[in-house]
């Protein structure tokens, strides 16, 4: 069991961690009703989640944006709709691949810091301190993350579809001799607003899984070093699980009826 991610104990304890993620999440949003926010703890995860996850989110988003052009690219040419492969590529960025890939990203630098900062405060009693000094650990730990993350992911999402077509450009002009004022022409025919706030959807609720998650994860770890290693490991996991299955129920509710391209 240990090889899927899975916390020791197995399966009902997976379940039972999952289930008090989903208690966790309702606790946040009522606490965010009640405006419980800690201002600086907020900005230092958003530092965290933003800055010093956009280099690897961008060169990311590049490198897919330079392969889907590669892949897309040689098989459109030879139906003679080179025209085509930046829009495509646009639609692909800002619906699926941007959103999600980031999120991955995020999840697996920003998750796991959350559950092994988090599940270290819990194994060495931090968490129970927090209580004797009279503090929420959700206000204090909890809220600023899910703010940081549901904040900033959106903005690496951006940024990173704005990268990934840059890249997908670069390799279309060089390489296929689709020139820039095609490839961004057609961008712009496929691309519509709706796409991009969407994308922004996707975003914001990627962020709010990967916080959660990496969080409750944390906040439930049990057994010393060991228990921290194993809740850091099941937290990605996990998250990376909940964004695929939230990307498919998004995308269902998003994208009902016809397309809108202008080919």
């Amino acid at each position: 069991m240990a090889n899927s991610g899975l916390p020791k104990g197995g399966l009902q304890k997976w379940l039972q961690r999952l289930i008090a993620a989903m208690f966790l999440t309702g606790q946040v949003f009522v606490h965010l009703l009640q405006a419980k926010i800690h201002r600086r703890n907020t900005i230092e995860q958003m530092i965290l989640v933003g800055p010093k996850s956009a280099i690897i989110a961008l060169l990311t988003a590049t490198f897919v944006g330079m392969v889907f052009t590669i892949q897309v690219a040689r098989e459109f040419l030879n139906f003679g709709a080179g025209s085509y492969v930046g829009g495509v590529l646009g639609l692909a960025l800002a619906r699926e691949l941007a959103p999600v890939l980031t999120a991955v990203v995020v999840a697996g630098r920003v998750g796991s810091a959350f559950a092994a900062e988090i599940g270290t405060m819990r194994v060495t009693e931090q968490i129970d301190a927090l209580y004797m000094l009279k503090t929420d650990p959700i206000d204090y730990l909890v809220i600023p993350r899910v703010l940081a993350c549901s904040s900033m992911l959106p903005i690496l999402t951006l940024l990173s579809l704005i990268t990934g077509a840059l890249g997908g450009l670069l390799i279309g002009e060089s390489f296929y001799g689709i020139s820039y004022y095609v490839f961004i022409n057609s961008i712009r025919g496929f691309l519509q607003p709706w796409d991009i706030i969407c994308s922004i959807i996707k975003a914001v609720f990627f962020g709010v899984v990967i916080a959660v998650i990496g969080c409750n994860w944390g906040l439930t770890t049990t057994g010393g070093a060991k228990g921290v290693g194993q809740s850091t490991t099941a937290a990605v996991v996990t998250s990376l699980l909940g964004i695929f299955i939230a990307n498919v129920i998004l995308s269902w509710v998003l994208f009902q009826g016809p397309g809108s391209a202008n080919l």
